[in-house]
């Protein structure tokens, strides 16, 4: 465990009251916001996550770090559709807020750092607008779909105090 990890301690169980709580905006992105969104970042990936929100590491702030996933199916022999994520960046969102929703929704295997060794599948939508500002206050409006849109759509549920949990339709053994 890293030094970094032992002074932000993962919050983790479905009771914790700073994952139950709804986050507060950021009125101001100063340097300790900026360094803040440098942990996220940093411990997303050492806690080997694909997304990581501020209340996960104690902070009731409106900031996530979310990673972003190129996929491509593919139609391999006997027919069956696949799908293979390659990994192409990272982003931190601060003040995140999704302006649209699809129609279409999907169900994916849904699983979190805070709620460890459970899995479910989880309905969410297809495709998201969202909008939110980057470390250097700019605003930006980013289309998203697939896992991509699944992965900012469980990080802004921690904002809001919804854990996965709250929205399993079949818990798995994964």
């Amino acid at each position: 465990m890293s030094q970094l990890a032992i002074f932000y301690p993962l919050s983790v169980g479905v009771d914790n009251p700073v994952l139950r709580q709804i986050s507060q905006p950021i009125d101001v992105i100063d340097s300790d916001v900026k360094d803040f969104g440098d942990v996220l970042l940093t411990l997303m990936y050492e806690y080997d996550g694909v997304g990581l929100a501020a209340p996960q590491l104690g902070k009731n702030i409106r900031m996530i770090a979310v990673t972003e996933w190129e996929e491509k199916k593919t139609t391999p022999r006997k027919g069956k559709q696949a799908s293979h994520k390659k990994l192409v960046g990272e982003r931190i969102m601060i003040n995140p807020e999704i302006l649209e929703y699809s129609t279409t929704t999907q169900i994916t295997e849904e699983a979190c750092l805070s709620v460890p060794k459970v899995f479910g599948d989880v309905k969410r939508y297809q495709r998201i607008k969202v909008k939110y500002q980057d470390s250097k206050g700019k605003i930006i409006t980013k289309k998203l779909t697939g896992f991509n849109a699944v992965i900012v759509q469980h990080e802004i549920d921690h904002l809001n105090g919804i854990l996965f949990v709250d929205k399993v339709i079949r818990f798995s053994k994964s």
